[in-house]
């Protein structure tokens, strides 16, 4: 199936009409009806979407019979709340078109890299149950991803801890600290929220390894399960890691995590 716009009227705080001002997704679907669907969002710190960390990604979940959805969020200029807004907007999507899309709605997981791991956390942190209320009925759908896979994500935006660059480009130079605070992931973790897989390496020279850590300890003290692989070596910005003999077994890792889940067939 073709990409389609998430807002096919226009995106609500739209600078322009290009395709960087059109959030959309682009399903990757696999045969059947009920399948467990996961949306894809590529890293890129706010400033891009890294092609590596999409399609390819979206053709390894089809491997294991999962649908997935490739996320266009917005990046620079763009800052927040509109990259949070269009992940949420789509969750909404995929489970008021569930049918169409052959996906059961009741297993729907988000998956990011790097600043996409930040928005997809965000995703599991800040989401809401859908507005009762609204004249649209897609708007009527919770925003609650089921379960999160977050690769070598940036969690927190607290000083050293944080990628700066996706921060910047999210809250500006000089954020009010209260923004600081609410996007920073790891401080807004509650019993609600879903199940993680996270891997890092211990050596990333771009998002420091602690972001997932303390991810995982906020998931600890709520007694969320999760799976956390922290590897010795490995550049940031690996994706699927195909190339590295010692990382790549991250995929198997999730596929197992997946299947633990019942997301896999």
């Amino acid at each position: 199936m073709k990409t389609m716009l998430l807002w096919p009227e226009g995106a609500p705080g739209a600078l322009g009409s290009s395709n960087e001002d059109c959030p959309a997704i682009t399903p990757y679907l696999v045969e059947g009806d009920k399948n467990a669907a996961v949306l894809v969002c590529p890293g890129g710190g706010y400033a891009m979407r890294a092609d590596h960390e999409g399609g390819p990604v979206a053709e390894w979940l089809n491997t294991l019979g999962i649908s997935a959805f490739v996320l266009r969020y917005r990046v620079a200029p763009y800052g927040y709340p509109h990259a949070l807004r269009d992940a949420q907007r789509a969750l909404r999507t995929i489970r008021y078109r569930a049918e169409e899309y052959g996906v059961d709605p009741d297993r729907l997981g988000i998956l990011g890299f790097s600043a996409g791991g930040h928005l997809a956390s965000a995703a599991g942190v800040l989401f809401d149950e859908g507005d009762e209320e609204a004249s649209e009925p897609l708007e009527r759908k919770s925003c609650r991803p089921d379960l999160l896979i977050l690769c070598y994500p940036v969690i927190s935006m607290a000083e050293g801890v944080t990628h700066q660059g996706s921060k910047e480009n999210q809250l500006g130079i000089e954020p009010d600290p209260e923004l600081v605070k609410r996007l920073s992931s790891e401080l807004q973790v509650t019993a609600a929220t879903p199940p993680a897989f996270l891997w890092h390496t211990s050596d990333d020279g771009a998002v420091p390894v602690e972001n997932s850590l303390q991810f995982a300890a906020a998931l600890s003290r709520h007694h969320i399960p999760f799976d956390l692989h922290v590897y010795a070596h490995g550049e940031h910005g690996l994706g699927l890691a195909g190339g590295e003999p010692h990382t790549r077994s991250w995929t198997e890792a999730c596929a197992s995590w997946l299947a633990l889940n019942g997301y896999t067939k």
